[in-house]
């Protein structure tokens, strides 16, 4: 197996969390003049990592400050020679976007691009694809893995059989926080009574963690720690559309298609949240878009006879009460009961925002692009085999995102 590491990193001038519920809002963005990034970290702690084979960092900023973060993250590339490091920022995009421009070009929006969670796990499939790797790695930035054996574990079972003779084409491992706790905190407070996922997910964990096999099916996938094989990347993409949550949604899409997403109890990185976390009421905004794009997406899918149905029970004990119609009381009760309870009045006025306006735009994007996906779906395998190997892209890609061959710019 030929496996890529993939990083999104993300980068900002100032602590603007952007647009509520707006695409291209991240939950959180490192700034440039930050004296130790979480992206020095995560590449430290994969120097002592076995078998790696290609590290590929996908730097994504505002336009604003878009030379500054590309000139800080060639830097800390530099000071880790032995990774074989890949930087690609918007000069690296513009010639995967280039080379697909006639393949994309009836689809709405930015498809395979630097900008939503989505579109930048496309980019990082698309340039896995360029340099023929049959197994990507996603790993996030706020991340460390914890020994060497990381790689090793990330690819066990990958395109292997179970004994039902299921090939195992995406897995994913899971997060611990500093105290090595794989679970999430349960918030007691009255606010969110209706929007903690706490509960179902850690339920799923406990039986993840203590099943009798190693690997077993699952039905969440964790962003920052998970790989997916070539036979599974190179038919079904990332739902660029969707606001956040781009990789529990993986697990739908390729269930949707045919495959399913295993869980690895034996493989795990640290999660390290950074202080420069987006606001709540921004976050939860995006959640808001999400969770009513997902269950508007699900009916659409469920509707096409060629596709798998995915029903909510096959999804329990999590996600399968955020993917039905009851999403949106929960919406509307929680907008509520925080705005109640905020002591901030920016805060209030965020929440305010949502009851009067937030959801029901939100409720009416999903309802327009809730089949926007499918369309990329139906142009991907060709958008793979056209990338696939590409001696030219390769070198024109190598020729500026390797860090040590970039001069040194700055923002106008």
């Amino acid at each position: 197996m030929n496996p890529a590491i993939v990083i999104p990193t993300y980068w900002s001038k100032d602590a603007d969390p952007g647009q509520l519920g707006g695409r291209g809002t991240y939950d959180y963005s490192t700034p440039i003049t930050k004296p130790l990034p979480e992206l020095e970290n995560c590449l430290s702690s994969l120097e002592r990592v076995r078998g790696v084979l290609r590290v590929i960092v996908l730097v994504v900023s505002e336009s604003s400050c878009a030379v500054s973060a590309r000139a800080r993250v060639d830097s800390i590339c530099r000071s880790h020679p032995s990774l074989n490091l890949l930087v690609i920022g918007d000069e690296e995009a513009a010639f995967v976007s280039h080379a697909l421009s006639r393949i994309t070009r009836g689809l709405s929006g930015e498809t395979v691009s630097l900008r939503g969670y989505g579109a930048i796990k496309n980019m990082g499939l698309a340039v896995a694809s360029i340099f023929g790797h049959d197994c990507v790695v996603f790993l996030d930035d706020d991340e460390v893995a914890l020994d060497e054996d990381y790689l090793a574990r990330a690819v066990y079972g990958l395109d292997s059989l179970t004994r039902q003779n299921l090939r195992i084409l995406a897995k994913t491992g899971f997060y611990v926080d500093f105290a090595d706790s794989p679970y999430a905190d349960i918030p007691y407070r009255w606010s969110e009574r209706f929007w903690s996922k706490s509960s179902g997910f850690n339920e799923f964990m406990r039986q993840a963690l203590f099943s009798k096999t190693r690997i077993s099916r699952s039905t969440v996938l964790c962003g920052g720690c998970c790989a997916i094989h070539a036979a599974a990347f190179s038919k079904v993409p990332f739902d660029p559309y969707i606001s956040r949550g781009e990789d529990l949604d993986y697990v739908l899409d390729l269930r949707a298609h045919g495959f399913d997403v295993w869980f690895d109890n034996e493989w795990s990185v640290r999660w390290q949240p950074p202080q420069e976390m987006a606001p709540v009421p921004t976050i939860f905004m995006q959640d808001v878009y999400r969770w009513l794009y997902e269950y508007r997406k699900l009916d659409v899918m469920n509707a096409r006879q060629d596709l798998r149905t995915i029903t909510p029970g096959s999804l329990a004990p999590y996600p399968s009460e955020w993917i039905s119609p009851g999403v949106r009381g929960r919406v509307y009760r929680t907008a509520l009961r925080r705005a109640l309870s905020s002591r901030s009045r920016e805060e209030r006025a965020a929440y305010v925002d949502i009851l009067h306006h937030g959801w029901r735009d939100a409720d009416r994007e999903a309802r327009v692009t809730s089949s926007s996906y499918l369309s990329l779906v139906s142009v991907w395998p060709k958008v793979v085999t056209t990338l696939w190997n590409d001696a030219l892209l390769q070198n024109r890609i190598l020729g500026t995102g390797t860090p040590a061959h970039r001069r040194v710019e700055t923002d106008a």
